[in-house]
């Protein structure tokens, strides 16, 4: 795992500023570092070394110098390519996966994306061709940031890795702002910074002469397949999971596992046999604490566990840092809770494997039930469920209303993604800035058409897949991970394994009682039925706790009506919605934090 950063145009200084580029990724590569620099182009190389640890250095040249490669990732297959590569002829000096990356795009072109299976994000120079080609993996799981700036093109693992060229302007993208309010994530390819961009999961772009375009290669096509029975798609589940947990454990150096008390951790775990198991938590509520859990399964697989409970000053004292390392504004309190987790892992190895994606993938989220359970009230005719959500939208938010209103709304109109913190009219009277951010809705809608003939459960998974997974998950989980130098793989994430996850029929995916019901019959096979049953939890942080509590209501307080939030929001609101909170009177938690995030992450990057 590494960090590379590029630009194109030559500047007198290049290797001066590539350097400084270089330096502001170090954590992502403490190992070593390279450049290549000619007079069309600068690349930068921060390598964390995993895989041919004496020769896999970077930026990586072909065999005649024609082709740089800068990259991310691993590719888990990458001995198979190399073997049909050397048969047509191709010579090397290393046994890395980055040079197979490299060859076979000198082979294949654009078709060696498809052959690959692991997670990666790259870019490779073309000497000859003027011309730079870049990609990002099937998910999302590695990051790839560009921008345009003054006729330079800058591309690369992290923002902040910009932030030293003389070209690089730094501004901050208000419509951002407003989308993020009620996301709590970037949930576009635009980021915080204007003109920076993300290329999206499964694209590749290339840039040449000064103009940039960008393509899908591949998608998510749920199809189901009812002619299995549940034993067959149970034990489908079961093998290819095997084998990808196999794939993921290539490394050269020593592997560990994340462990929390849900089953997808807990699966991992088990069926990858590595030694050492990793787990954080709060306090001694089990609510907000599964480190118990944790070394009790851990003993049943006969591994060692590693925990940290973390105190409420340690993760308050990480917040400044965290947003740093994320680059743009995150709302999502489990990313502290993930710091931790990496940093007790990171002092034992290099790679972790971590249980990202199952939920998305087989329907693990307790929002998917929602649309199998209430049939009754769902006969209702729309324009009555309709007239009774308005009336119940106008009372005070509780469990009961918020059911009337949700069943009120059709799903494209209730259902964004995992998280929904402000609504556009909360946001539009929360501002005081005026953007041409377009409503959630116009977001949302380009994926929900590609599957508008399938039920909500899988419109509900197409759209966590490309969003909320890309946007928050897998954002938190490679940027927490690189701020401590380590390796996180996600083996439920593959190419196979989704293969097998988008045949299988909704009613195996989510029913009224369960949620992942067939993956967790299939986990069944390696763990205890009380871990493959147990209830999703997430990752339980006691923000709403904390709020509460003088010490840090006035930490938030103050930066509620510091000159920033005078400038871009409304502070009476503000103070209103963490008065409220700490009265009892309502659970403004995650609204609190998302401004709270932004305005943490605003003082780091611009004050």
């Amino acid at each position: 795992m590494c960090g590379y950063v590029g630009f194109t145009n030559f500047i007198n200084n290049s290797n001066l500023i590539i350097g400084e580029m270089m330096d502001n990724i170090k954590h992502r590569g403490p190992d070593s570092e390279g450049k290549y620099i000619d007079e069309d182009i600068a690349l930068g190389f921060r390598r964390l070394s995993i895989i041919d640890l004496e020769q896999g250095n970077q930026p990586i040249l072909n065999e005649d110098n024609s082709k740089v490669l800068v990259f991310n990732g691993e590719i888990y297959n990458f001995k198979d390519i190399r073997e049909k590569l050397v048969k047509a002829g191709h010579t090397f000096k290393t046994k890395s996966d980055s040079e197979v990356l490299l060859h076979g795009y000198e082979e294949y072109g654009i078709d060696i994306l498809n052959l690959l299976r692991g997670m990666f994000s790259f870019v490779i120079w073309d000497k000859n061709k003027k011309e730079l080609f870049g990609a990002r993996d099937f998910f999302g799981i590695k990051p790839f940031y560009y921008a345009i700036m003054d006729k330079t093109f800058m591309f690369g693992s992290e923002i902040k890795a910009f932030l030293p060229h003389p070209q690089f302007k730094k501004e901050l993208n208000e419509t951002a702002l407003e989308n993020y309010l009620t996301f709590q994530y970037s949930p576009t390819t635009e980021t915080f910074f204007k003109n920076v961009y993300k290329l999206p999961a499964a694209h590749y772009l290339i840039y040449k002469d000064g103009k940039l375009t960008t393509k899908r290669y591949w998608d998510i096509k749920f199809d189901a397949d009812d002619k299995p029975s549940l034993d067959d798609w149970v034990n489908q589940i079961s093998e290819v999971f095997h084998d990808s947990v196999e794939a993921h454990k290539i490394s050269d150096v020593e592997v560990g596992s994340f462990l929390s008390s849900g089953v997808d951790s807990s699966y991992v775990a088990a069926v990858a046999n590595v030694d050492k198991t990793f787990t954080v938590g709060f306090g001694e509520d089990e609510k907000y604490n599964e480190i118990g859990w944790a070394k009790e399964f851990s003993k049943y697989i006969n591994k060692e566990n590693y925990s940290k409970v973390i105190t409420a000053d340690e993760y308050w004292n990480m917040l400044s840092k965290i947003q740093y390392h994320m680059d743009e504004p995150l709302a999502d309190p489990a990313a502290i809770a993930l710091y931790f987790v990496c940093n007790i892992a990171a002092e034992k190895v290099k790679v972790v494997l971590s249980g990202e994606g199952a939920d998305e993938m087989f329907g693990g989220y307790n929002i998917y039930k929602e649309s199998s359970g209430s049939p009754l009230y769902s006969k209702l005719p729309r324009p009555i469920r309709h007239g009774i959500g308005s009336i119940a939208s106008k009372l005070p938010a509780k469990r009961g209303v918020n059911f009337l209103v949700r069943k009120g709304m059709d799903l494209e109109e209730r259902f964004i993604g995992n998280a929904y913190i402000f609504s556009e009219p909360e946001r539009k009277k929360l501002l005081k800035i005026k953007t041409n951010a377009p409503n959630p809705i116009e977001i949302t809608k380009p994926f929900y058409n590609l599957v508008r003939d399938k039920d909500d459960v899988t419109k509900m998974q197409f759209l966590d897949l490309h969003l909320w997974m890309t946007g928050d998950i897998l954002l938190k989980a490679d940027k927490m991970s690189m701020a401590n130098s380590l390796e996180l793989r996600v083996p439920f994430l593959d190419k196979k394994v989704m293969a097998v996850a988008q045949k299988i029929p909704t009613k195996y995916r989510v029913n009224r009682t369960n949620t992942k019901y067939a993956m967790r019959l299939a986990a069944k096979k390696s763990t205890p039925s009380q871990t493959a049953n147990k209830k999703k939890l997430g990752f339980p942080v006691p923000i709403r706790v904390w709020l509460k509590e003088d010490k840090y209501y006035n930490i938030v307080k103050q930066y509620f009506t510091s000159d920033t939030a005078e400038k871009y929001l409304n502070t009476d609101l503000l103070v209103k919605l963490l008065d409220e909170h700490k009265a009892g009177e309502k659970d403004n938690s995650r609204k609190i934090w998302t401004v709270f995030m932004f305005l943490v992450w605003h003082e780091v990057y611009f004050e």
